[in-house]
């Protein structure tokens, strides 16, 4: 079944929010992850024609952002810049909702992992993609996937304990 231009269009346009959901689990970074879907979306959009009907389209989405992505971290690795995202932190205690204070340890711990494994988080724990479709977008089998999302989980559960000792312990 063939699609027309305009339904395909619409199609992106629905899967924003998910595709902006993905690129701030990946970046760490609001206005990263903003310019990171402003890429993809325009590398669809110029090359519509290259998406095959009949498979899923925010996998191939989510491939053109991961490989956007790895394209970004190389410029700025050969320009020598270094990604450090300090504002996550600024408002830390400034607001005494608990739920804040979770969530911030929560994004401060995800982006301390490795590229790897973030990107397994933003695709199945974040995204709620299926293994299957996430290995699928990130180009690997489904135990590389399931094997990565495990020590994704561990590290994540040393880093939430760590610094939940350090916060009992400033208390």
């Amino acid at each position: 079944m063939t699609q027309n231009i305009a339904d395909i269009h619409a199609d992106i346009a629905a899967l924003l929010p998910r595709l902006r959901r993905f690129g701030r689990a990946v970046t760490r970074n609001k206005e990263d992850a903003d310019d990171l879907v402003q890429v993809a979306v325009e590398r669809a959009l110029l090359h519509t024609g290259q998406w095959e009907p009949g498979t899923r389209l925010d996998s191939w989405l989510f491939r053109i952002m991961k490989n956007a992505w790895i394209d970004e971290v190389r410029g700025r690795a050969r320009r020598g810049q270094v990604l450090a995202p300090a504002e996550a932190g600024e408002h830390v205690g400034s607001d005494p909702s608990e739920a804040y204070v979770h969530r911030l340890a929560v994004q401060q711990a995800v982006g301390m992992l490795h590229e790897d494994h973030r990107l397994v988080v933003g695709l199945v724990l974040i995204d709620g993609m299926s293994y299957k479709d996430a290995a699928q977008v990130l180009e690997i089998p489904v135990g590389t996937l399931t094997s990565r999302l495990a020590r994704a989980r561990e590290s994540l559960q040393a880093l939430l304990s760590e610094a939940g000792a350090m916060t009992r312990m400033k208390q």
